[in-house]
């Protein structure tokens, strides 16, 4: 056969790398904003943090010969992507309150340990079933497992005879119900603390060591038939149950960093005098600009016709590829902050009657496609933007996601947001009687009554959303 050659065109898409860390950088909520623009700074040599607020200059390409006139008779390059003027001093903002960090769990374990008498070998047993207790403080992993981890890690042949031996020590320390392997063995281990001198407290444990699966199903009528005890005295004694810990892990005060959850709102509304004023919160994130002294290398290596030394041009391409990189990145910075605010600019302007007040039933139904279209961006983009972002407001920190919700129909052809059927949801269970509470089919025969056309199942979902259990957990006596 004969070779030939045969030409075709086809239309391919391809993402420039520039558009993918745009993408990225899309993404970011403000913490990590802040620490992408740090470890640029540190990655480019040509970018440095402006500590002075200037205006930023114009983009421009190199030409083919190699010309720096744009990159030396500049002054300073600071991006002006600031959502409010920075015009107080750098000692005048605030700063960070440094909290110590105290033990974790597991070293106030290890620590009482200490203060017990064990040989080596018990007390790597010990350490290693502390290690394996959760952030609830239960024990999730079986003994065989435990032994089999020790002989492959530690080289110990232990028994699971001896590990139950040591958990038991290990049960022993506080809080109490440490190392529990079940909720029924984490509520006995606390009541084994306690002296059970009251009939109220011998019926609670009773309970829970003979009819603790009928205890946790809520079958109340027909653990008093069978315990033959009276209403009254069973209410004390399941409200002397619930005064126990089922998660003791969660009582030991962890300091530690990771123990408080701190969100930085990416939006800022102030709605004190009645107009809504919407700003990017950059308190945290640095300004950057093209370091003057790389301008000035330039300046140095370029003769004033244009032209550079055979022996300083690689030197000067390599400074240029920095300075393209630098400028695209401060220019993604800025396009980040235009998208950003015009997304949520129409967020805001679509839940106007919401963020009047923080009236969660006056949210209209939104979806990602409604802000798409108005914004005229791709449904993908909006995602990323609302994606880990909040707003702070007069009424609290909000999360834009969960300002997105489906529509629904009432009778009348209204069409009305699911947080509004939520808040239904939740005022009728509030309300409801504890001895005989609603089941999701009295719900929706509520809702049908107030005009919503909504499914049973459409009321478990939503009830299960609100993390409200079913009417059987709900009740009480």
């Amino acid at each position: 056969m004969a070779n030939r050659l045969q030409q075709t065109i086809s239309l391919q898409t391809k993402i420039s790398p520039q558009q993918i860390q745009m993408i990225k950088l899309l993404e970011l909520p403000t913490m990590q904003l802040e620490e992408r623009i740090k470890r640029e700074i540190e990655e480019n040599i040509v970018l440095e943090e402006d500590v002075d607020t200037a205006a930023q200059t114009e983009e421009g390409e190199l030409p083919e010969k190699i010309s720096v006139e744009e990159y030396i008779g500049k002054e300073d390059d600071t991006p002006a992507y600031k959502a409010r003027i920075n015009n107080i001093s750098k000692d005048d903002k605030q700063r960070p309150v440094y909290i110590t960090e105290g033990h974790s769990l597991g070293e106030s374990l290890i620590e009482q340990l200490r203060f017990r008498s064990l040989d080596d070998v018990e007390m790597v047993v010990a350490a290693y079933i502390v290690g394996s207790i959760d952030d609830d403080g239960y024990l999730r992993r079986d003994i065989t497992s435990l032994s089999d981890d020790l002989a492959f890690t530690r080289g110990l042949e232990v028994s699971t005879e001896e590990i139950e031996r040591v958990l038991a020590i290990v049960q022993e320390l506080e809080p109490a119900g440490i190392g529990a392997r079940s909720l029924q063995e984490c509520l006995m281990l606390q009541m084994r603390r306690h002296t059970l001198d009251t009939p109220t407290k011998q019926l609670a444990k009773k309970i829970l060591a003979n009819h603790f699966e009928a205890f946790a199903k809520k079958h109340y009528e027909k653990l008093m038939a069978r315990l033959g005890v009276g209403e009254d005295e069973f209410r004390e004694a399941i409200e002397y149950i619930r005064s126990l810990s089922p998660k003791p892990g969660n009582l030991y005060t962890d300091t530690g960093i990771d123990a408080v959850p701190y969100v930085t709102p990416d939006f800022i509304l102030d709605n004190t005098d009645g107009s809504m004023r919407l700003s990017l919160n950059t308190s945290g994130i640095p300004e950057v600009r093209i370091s003057r002294r790389y301008r000035d290398m330039m300046r140095d290596m370029v003769a004033p016709d244009g032209t550079v030394k055979a022996e300083d041009r690689e030197a000067v391409q390599f400074v240029k590829s920095k300075i393209d990189s630098a400028k695209w990145f401060i220019s993604a910075i800025k396009q980040r902050h235009d998208t950003l605010m015009r997304t949520m600019q129409t967020i805001l302007d679509f839940q106007r009657e919401y963020f009047q007040d923080g009236d969660k039933s006056k949210l209209k139904p939104m979806i990602l496609k409604d802000i798409a279209d108005r914004t005229e961006l791709d449904v993908s983009t909006i995602s990323r933007v609302v994606n880990s972002k909040y707003i702070q407001t007069s009424f609290g920190i909000i999360l834009l996601k969960s300002l997105f919700s489906e529509g629904m129909q009432t009778v009348s052809g209204e069409e009305v947001s699911s947080h509004e059927i939520k808040t239904i949801l939740a005022e009728c269970i509030a309300g409801e009687d504890k001895r005989h509470p609603l089941t999701d089919e009295n719900l929706m025969d509520i809702l049908n009554d107030k005009g919503y056309r909504i499914a049973r199942r459409t009321v478990a979902k939503y009830r299960e959303m609100l993390d409200i259990p079913v009417a059987r957990m709900r009740k009480q006596i």
